[in-house]
């Protein structure tokens, strides 16, 4: 089972966003709290981190908020409708329902004329795709699933999934075991660990079982398995994509067309923006797993920038019942405080 409430983050509409990222204050010095984090930068070749809107870098910064932990607000004035920055994911996966109808690496919808793996395991939707999945894609294919990925389907979990291929990227040299730790994990009970722990062991056989050896997994140990997956739980957007839509009127009109989940993926700086139930920005993507951020309305300088986790069409009561019991916070935002 997994342990929070679903995120459903259809893009085509632009009132669903569901996010829970980090409420508690990070562990760096007040004056420069991510003196030592660059979300902009190349990430071992496997995907640029964070990138800029065109015309320059993009207009926030990340600093600690009053209340909610850290946050990113505006450095200048934002227009409505702009793109504010687009981030590449830190590690993505398909869906289990979408496996063999989305490239494996971008998320991206194949084409009839993709190019499909030999042994039918992964697809992909160019070569360039295809040479950037080496970092994990080379791991994967020496090692036999069927007994993790059965676990995965028959408890309807699909952030394990997630992890699975992160380790598979830490085992062939492209990113660091630590890569995650910079994000807000959730809480996990003795029982959940417990859970887990049935997973781990999955996991790791699979891959000793193909001759990996001992010094290319000693960062694998449960520790390690149940603090990714608690980080991922709380940090992986669900992703659904809007295909050609770009401006906000026919994205809206856009959201009867809306389709499954393609995918889950988890990201460094979109995972910084708070929630509110009248928000400035929301997260859409277009053709791929590459995320937009862009502004709903004016932003001002100095600003937060909020994005909103779950349907804001609900209710004022029944928003806070599904902050409270599926994100873990009583939502203080004007419109909650207003009693809207």
């Amino acid at each position: 089972m997994e342990y929070t409430v679903e995120r459903e983050m259809a893009p085509c509409s632009l009132l669903r966003f569901g996010r829970w990222i980090s409420r508690f204050k990070f562990p760096y010095s007040q004056a420069n709290p991510f003196s030592s984090l660059s979300p902009f930068s190349s990430s071992a070749g496997l995907r640029d981190a964070d990138s800029a809107a065109p015309g320059g870098p993009p207009p926030i910064r990340v600093s600690l908020t009053d209340s909610a932990g850290r946050g990113v607000f505006a450095t200048r004035k934002i227009g409505a409708g702009e793109l504010i920055h687009t981030a590449k994911p830190l590690v993505a996966h398909p869906s289990p329902s979408s496996i063999h109808y989305v490239c494996y690496f971008c998320l991206r919808k194949l084409e009839r004329n993709a190019n499909v793996d030999s042994d039918a395991r992964a697809s992909f939707c160019s070569e360039e795709c295809e040479q950037h999945s080496k970092v994990f894609h080379d791991v994967e294919m020496e090692a036999d699933w069927s007994d993790y990925d059965n676990y995965c389907r028959e408890r309807g979990l699909k952030y394990p999934l997630l992890v699975k291929r992160l380790a598979c990227m830490v085992i062939s040299g492209a990113v660091s075991s630590d890569l995650l730790d910079i994000l807000q994990p959730s809480r996990l009970s003795t029982d959940m660990v417990l859970e887990l722990e049935e997973g781990y062991n999955l996991l790791r056989k699979a891959l000793i079982n193909k001759n990996i050896t001992n010094g290319r997994m000693l960062f694998l140990t449960q520790e390690w398995y149940t603090g990714v997956l608690a980080r991922i739980r709380i940090n992986a957007f669900r992703i659904e994509l809007a295909g050609g839509y770009e401006d906000l009127h026919s994205l809206a009109a856009a959201c009867v067309e809306a389709e499954a989940a393609v995918g889950n993926a988890v990201y460094m700086l979109p995972s910084f923006y708070n929630h509110d139930c009248d928000p400035n920005t929301h997260i859409i993507w277009i053709n791929n797993a590459n995320a937009r951020l862009k502004a709903l309305r004016d932003v001002d300088p100095d600003e937060e920038l909020r994005i909103c986790y779950i349907d804001a069409s609900m209710d004022y009561d029944a928003r806070r019942t599904l902050l409270h019991r599926g994100f873990g916070f009583i939502c203080n935002c004007a419109r909650c405080s207003s009693g809207d």
